[in-house]
């Protein structure tokens, strides 16, 4: 097996890059020439690096480079600061995950490839979650409006829900949703639920970075754990924290 991982520098994706090399998996990785990367991950003999941005490759690139990769996992996201939340790409994340399945489908392969999104409890597809209060509605809406990150995590999503659609021969998909993300040293008891059980507006859990980098492999290299969550969109706490 081998995986494309995009946004491995950042917090979350270095943990999913790091437990995937543990279990002997040949990990490619998309990342910028200044970004920062632990040097256990950035020596590691299965580890492969491609230092651009993942919307700056040429088409031709992007195609030669993941044509061997039969899983692929997004841990994209927007840098919290000024610049990285209202500076451009405002879509980094939805143009990412459409550049990257428009490739897999150019090289279409013989086989249906995993796709793995991090998304957040603050999106709700209304097929699954049909349930909100109005002052939830209201601040979603307000998000929308005024934090591009927001209507670009939901778009993505939808992208993969609407467009990619659950029966694509190709490509197979699953939106894993943390709640408020810690840092922790290891992975620890965690939950995972087909819906939100608590409000992240009003009442957030918590959900470790490392959590999620296991569970997203658990997705990656675990069929049984894929068949479940496949074509749906599980959301993960921490045991201790529901």
């Amino acid at each position: 097996m081998r995986v494309l991982v995009v946004g491995a520098s950042g917090a979350t994706g270095s943990q999913l890059v790091r437990e995937l090399l543990k279990r002997n998996i040949a990990v490619k990785i998309v990342v910028r020439e200044n970004a920062k990367l632990p040097e256990d991950i950035r020596t590691h003999a299965n580890l492969t690096i491609k230092e651009a941005g993942i919307l700056s490759l040429s088409d031709n690139e992007l195609f030669e480079y993941i044509k061997d990769c039969n899983a692929f996992a997004s841990c994209l996201g927007h840098n919290l600061s000024i610049k990285g939340i209202f500076g451009n790409p405002k879509m980094l994340v939805t143009d990412a995950v459409k550049r990257i399945c428009g490739a897999i489908k150019f090289n279409n392969p013989s086989t249906p490839v995993k796709f793995i999104l991090m998304s957040t409890t603050a999106y709700s597809n209304k097929a699954n979650n049909p349930k909100q209060s109005f002052k939830e509605k209201l601040v979603f809406a307000l998000l929308r409006k005024v934090l591009p990150p927001q209507l670009d995590n939901e778009r993505a999503a939808e992208y993969l829900i609407n467009n990619i659609g659950e029966g694509n021969k190709i490509i197979q998909w699953s939106l894993v949703r943390p709640d408020s993300l810690i840092n922790e040293d290891s992975v620890t008891e965690y939950k995972v639920f087909p819906s939100q059980i608590r409000s992240p507006i009003f009442d957030a859990g918590k959900t470790s970075r490392i959590n999620v980098g296991h569970f997203m492999a658990e997705l990656i290299t675990n069929d049984h754990i894929w068949e479940k969550w496949k074509g749906k969109m599980p959301v993960i706490y921490n045991e201790t924290k529901v």
